[in-house]
């Protein structure tokens, strides 16, 4: 019986050296040529290149000394494969873009601090009257008069705000006296409501520039208390007490709590930290402050659809990113990202719009909001240089959507770890007071960027890697070295541990190793040990592929086994080269086929198991033999496989029988199995029945049991698979199918296996072969792992609570993934078992044990060390949106099947609801009221968390495969692909040359509201499976021809394949979807979605509309009606 590790090293004697190596070769060179079809290569997942990055990234790593050796240069690191159009389907040839000019999918929002956007001057103005605001800013270098500021895209000041539901318009902007206008007043006026001989911010001349009147504090902080926490005779920093504060005079408190309002419930007599009321805190982190909407005023109506009190999630900025370059710039924001759910009930809350579906008890005057000046994502073309730390400072990590070179100096890329906070609590008080999540999102086979240094390979020999005696915790830049390097302490758990003699060396003046510069395991984040034979239980096992294919009746007729027999036929040419790569295949309908595919034979054997209740392999071997020796059978056996079953009229589909005998040839080894399904699995083991006309029954009734339709049938599935994972058996199903195939129940071997499911519905053999065959092209040639386990260590005073994502768990302490790769990422949840102090840090290290594809033994250990606070401002300084977000999307994932969806909406919003209400009360108490503030990192939190809610997996119109996919989909996915899932980028087509002259094609992202839809364009919408094409009915003719090569819109076909044709136009956007395929390491579907098509196609416009997240739809809020919603809830909790 096979043991939880996974097997063990190659056979031999290894030497004590490995010659120079990373730690991630490519799976196989021959992915740089091109392959034989009509689309050519098409290079995805490159950045640009080293010779576009800062010297220090573009070289070759030095020679490592003492048992550790460097890699190759980045230009040997692995890519991701290139896109191939097989043969069958003419799509014309590829032109992949230049990797220099790749656009990121994020914008840089330059704001520091705060930003203001008031709302409309009138009162009485209708709701659907949207007046833009005037957009004020605190820069303080401005003149003292009373003008509009620059828009809050070019402003950078340290106190900006967003205002979006503030004040009436009789009150200040910041909270003036309530004679001065909130638009800015006459001329004479100054701009914050000052007279005119007073500066900008509403200060005497003789204040500071940034003070204000003694009676207008900046954020309504009472006037006794100063900008930063101290008098004017007070100097801010140890000045004299002639000099006056940075932040205004004592009348104004900028973002501050004063002393006599403790933070974390301090006794009003006391000061924050324990020190004299005279000395300041330091204020919370940079916000968006959301002012202009009005107190409501009783009115009638129901409670809201869903959405509750309660908020969870946001994002600091980024101040990390260190200037090593010209082409450094501040992190950009991210394109976009899906919050998480979790939900709880929600009292009637008064309306916010008119006939709002929120509207409660209470009328409310209507509020102005300008659209187009509240937070969206934004899209930059720029490349960040990252540096993990700096000295004993840790650096904010950039959007996990940006384009970012990352330089590792002691913590490891975030592409391999990301934490949903930057510093971590002291107490679990503090974590609780804040709402947001502490988890781990976890990828440890990220692909790095080329110009990155790749990670190296650390052999010790037969000694095995430095670990800790009492955690067993690996060697790691954090680790102390103490009594002249006799002994080091663990950062992990503290304890001191004897220097192993071999190991050995003098510490320096500085206290550290004086080879400590020189070995990676001392200097790099990441690196990966050779793992010695304590590590194995058996030899390492070789790469196996076994192929199962679908040949029932309705699997020939819709073309699915030729698509599959097709890409499977192209993909075996992107194997591993080598005796250790072995492969097989098997068919089945009512049945099972095996082929023998020994050389020896003039051609494959059939061989049939009838037997479909107690199944079994009719051969021991010669059913999986190396490629090398098959390779010939294996492309004569595919070729004939349509035509042998061309008659068939088998209707049945044995799947559970079938994945049986496929594992029982394969539980030998072990290796991946991937199957080609096209039917609900009927007779068998595991066989299934329809249950789509039950879950549409249950639904259009109300049924509240609707969502265990969702849960898997029963526990057949779940018991093989759970086998499967034992002997080291990785599934991956690809769903090729025009009807109902009970995803929930047929997921969870992927699921439980480290596998995932790919889903093509309603299939069609012309527009989804070339999908088909690129997803199996990266999926067998990808970076991979086998017979993986994982465990993720922290300091003590946290603990691991809880794993995420696709795998086995026997141990409490362990996942056991029998297949990983570099797409798949997991999450950990950790919990307080204790305090830390304030000023330490806490580490964390995830360590990798797997196989290569190549059969050798490594240990992949990753390693992120974070400070400590008890500052709550610090905790939304350092949020993450991108990790947080990514916890939200899986808890959402998790409550689909187990909770109604009314339920785990309303759940998602609580979460939202709750984060922001944590920052208002905590780290805004002094502001008004009326105005919605949003933390500087966490502003685009309520945009996701409203697209998440009309996201495919939580509306109710889904079909419950539909909606089951999309919750498998979540359940592994990487957290720079999270985003764009429920908020995909919007481009417009029609005016593609205009911006191809420009170099902003993929930048010019428009927001997702169908104001921005005319009736004479042409749009693309991409969440990085699916490609929507919108096309108006009155769209030029030229342009048609020119792109899908007809001259009205009734010649579009209802099937569409993109075409290359002999003009610019048609070159440019090939250009820009292959880009968007590299990004997205994904060949993307290809739909039409045209207006007013009363054909088949009027569903995929549908589909296209529902992902308008600005727009209101029939089960949800506009997005300025969700913010409004927002702010009601956290009004009520305030109150």
């Amino acid at each position: 019986m096979a043991s939880s590790f996974p097997p063990g090293r190659p056979s031999g004697s290894r030497p004590g050296y490995y010659p120079p190596t990373t730690a991630n070769p490519t799976p196989n060179p021959s992915l740089a040529s091109s392959l034989p079809g009509a689309m050519q290569n098409l290079q995805i997942g490159r950045p640009p290149p080293a010779s576009q990055l800062p010297p220090f990234l573009s070289g070759t790593p030095a020679a490592v000394s003492g048992g550790s050796r460097p890699g190759p240069p980045p230009e040997a690191l692995p890519s991701r494969p290139q896109f191939q159009q097989p043969p069958v389907i003419s799509n014309g040839p590829r032109f992949p873009t230049p990797a220099s000019s790749r656009e990121p999918l994020t914008s840089s929002i330059s704001t520091q601090g705060s930003r203001v956007l008031p709302g409309s001057p009138s009162a009485s103005s209708q709701a659907n009257d949207m007046v833009p605001p005037t957009i004020y800013t605190s820069s303080f270098s401005a003149p003292a008069s009373g003008i509009p500021m620059a828009p809050p895209s070019m402003v950078s000041g340290p106190s900006q705000l967003h205002s979006l539901m503030g004040a009436p318009p009789s009150q200040h902007l910041m909270g003036g006296r309530p004679s001065q206008n909130l638009m800015g007043g006459r001329p004479s006026q100054p701009l914050m409501g000052g007279p005119p001989s007073q500066p900008l911010m509403g200060g005497p001349p003789s204040q500071p520039l940034m003070g204000g009147a003694p009676s207008q504090p900046l954020m309504g902080v009472p006037p006794s208390q100063p900008v930063m926490g101290g008098p004017p005779s007070q100097p801010l920093m140890g000045g004299s007490p002639s000099q006056p504060l940075t932040g205004g005079p004592s009348s104004q408190l900028m973002m501050g709590v004063p002393p006599s309002q403790p933070l974390m419930g301090v006794p009003p007599s006391q000061p924050l930290m324990g020190g004299p009321s005279s000395q300041p805190y330091m204020g919370p982190p940079p916000m968006h402050q959301y002012s202009g909407l009005r107190q409501p005023l009783p009115t009638s109506g129901a409670a809201p659809p869903f959405g509750s009190p309660p908020a969870w999630q946001q994002q600091q900025p980024r101040p990390g990113v260190a200037p090593i370059s010209s082409m450094v710039q501040a992190p950009p924001q991210m394109f976009g990202a899906p919050p998480s759910l979790l939900t709880q009930s929600m009292p009637p809350v008064p309306p916010v719009m008119g006939n709002s579906p929120l509207a409660g008890h209470h009328s409310s005057t209507p509020s102005k909001i300008d659209p187009d000046q509240i937070p969206r994502p934004m899209s930059s073309s720029s490349v960040i240089v990252f540096e993990t730390r700096q000295g004993n400072q840790v650096n904010n990590p950039p959007p996990a959507t940006s384009d970012f070179v990352v330089k590792d100096t002691g913590n490891c890329s975030p592409r391999l770890i990301r934490c949903t906070m930057n510093q971590i609590p002291c107490s679990g008080d503090l974590l609780s007071t804040s709402s947001m999540p502490l988890a781990l999102l976890v990828q440890p086979l990220a692909i790095p960027n080329p110009a990155e240094e790749p990670i190296q390979v650390v052999d010790f020999g037969e000694i095995g890697p430095i670990r800790c005696s009492r955690c067993k915790g690996y060697i790691n830049p954090f680790m102390k070295f103490v009594e002249q390097g006799k002994r080091f302490i663990c950062n992990l758990c503290g304890h001191s541990n004897e220097t192993p003699r071999d190991y050995f060396i003098n510490l320096g003046p500085d206290g550290r190793r004086r080879d400590a510069d020189e070995r990676p395991e001392l200097c790099r984040g990441t690196v990966e040990f050779v793992a010695t034979k304590e590590y194995m239980v058996r030899d390492p096992m070789p790469a196996v592929f076994f192929f199962l294919v679908d040949v029932s009746m309705n699997a020939i007729r819709t073309g699915a086994t030729a698509a599959a027999c097709s890409a499977i036929s192209q993909a075996i040419a992107d194997l591993p080269e080598g005796p250790r790569t072995m492969a097989g295949i098997a068919t089945f309908d009512s049945a099972i086929h095996f082929y023998n595919l020994k050389r020896a034979l003039q051609q494959p054997l059939m061989l049939v198991v009838p037997d479909i209740q107690d199944v079994y392999t009719p051969l021991h071997t010669d059913l999986i033999v190396p490629v090398g020796e098959c390779r010939q059978h294996l492309e004569q056996l595919l070729e004939s496989i349509p035509s042998m079953f061309e008659n068939n009229r088998v209707a049945d589909s044995a799947f559970g029988a079938a994945i049986k005998a496929a594992f029982l040839a394969l539980k030998p080894t072990g290796g991946k199995l991937l199957v080609f399904q096209s039917v609900l699995p009927s007779i068998g083991t595991g066989s299934l029945s329809s249950r789509e006309a039950e879950g549409r029954t249950n639904v259009s009734s109300g049924e509240k049991e609707a969502h265990k339709l969702l849960q898997p049938a029963d526990m057949t599935l779940k018991t093989m698979a759970i086998e499967f994972a034992e002997y080291q058996v990785c599934v991956d199903i690809f769903i090729t199918t025009q009807a109902f195939v009970d995803i929930a129940s047929v997921s969870v071997v992927p699921r439980t296996t480290g596998g995932q499911v790919y889903y093509y519905y309603p299939f069609s053999a012309l527009s989804d072969t070339a999908k088909l065959y690129n997803d199996l092209r990266w999926n067998i040639s990808r970076p991979q792992g086998f017979e993986a386990v994982m465990r993720v260590r922290c300091s003590q005073g946290l603990q691991v609570q809880e794993y995420s994502g696709n795998f086995c768990k026997r141990i409490p302490t362990d996942i056991d993934l029998p297949g990983i790769d570099c797409d798949k990422a997991i999450m950990v949840s950790f919990k307080h078992d204790d305090k830390f102090q304030e000023g330490t840090e806490c580490a964390f290290q995830c360590a990798l044990l797997y196989t290569t594809i190549y059969g050798q033994r490594r240990i992949r250990v990753s390693n992120l060390s974070l400070p400590c606070t008890s500052m709550l401002g610090n905790l939304f300084r350092s949020a993450d949106l991108d990790s947080q977000f990514a916890c939200f999307l899986r808890q959402a994932a998790t409550g689909i099947p187990t909770s109604p969806l009314s339920q785990v909406r309303e759940q998602i919003m609580n979460l939202c609801v709750n984060i922001l209400h944590s920052y208002r009360k905590f780290c805004a108490t002094v502001s008004s009221a009326g105005q919605l503030i949003l933390p500087e990192s966490l502003k685009l939190l309520p945009i996701y968390t409203l697209a998440l809610c009309k996201s495919t997996g939580l509306r109710n119109d889904g079909r419950l495969d539909e909606r089951s996919y999309w919750a498998s989909h979540v359940a592994s996915l990487s957290v720079s692909f999270a985003i764009p899932w429920v908020y995909p980028r919007m481009i417009s087509i029609h005016d593609l040359t205009s911006k191809e002259n420009n170099g902003s094609i993929l930048s010019s992202t428009l927001p997702l509201s169908s104001e921005h839809l005319n009736d004479d364009g042409i749009y693309l919408l991409e969440n990085g499976e699916d490609c929507l094409f919108f096309i108006g009915n009155m769209v030029n003719a030229e342009i048609l021809q020119q792109i899908f090569g007809v001259t009205s819109v009734d010649g579009l076909p209802t099937q569409f394949v993109l075409q290359q044709y002999e003009n610019t136009f048609s070159k440019i956007l090939n250009d820009v979807v292959n880009e968007i395929r590299r990004q997205r390491c994904s060949f993307l579907r290809m739909r039409l979605c045209r207006k007013g098509d009363p054909s088949g196609q009027y569903a995929r416009m549908m589909l296209f509309l529902s992902n308008m997240v600005d727009d209101k739809a029939p089960g949800g809020l506009s997005y300025v009606e969700f913010l409004v919603h927002v702010h009601r809830q956290i009004q009520t909790k305030m109150a």
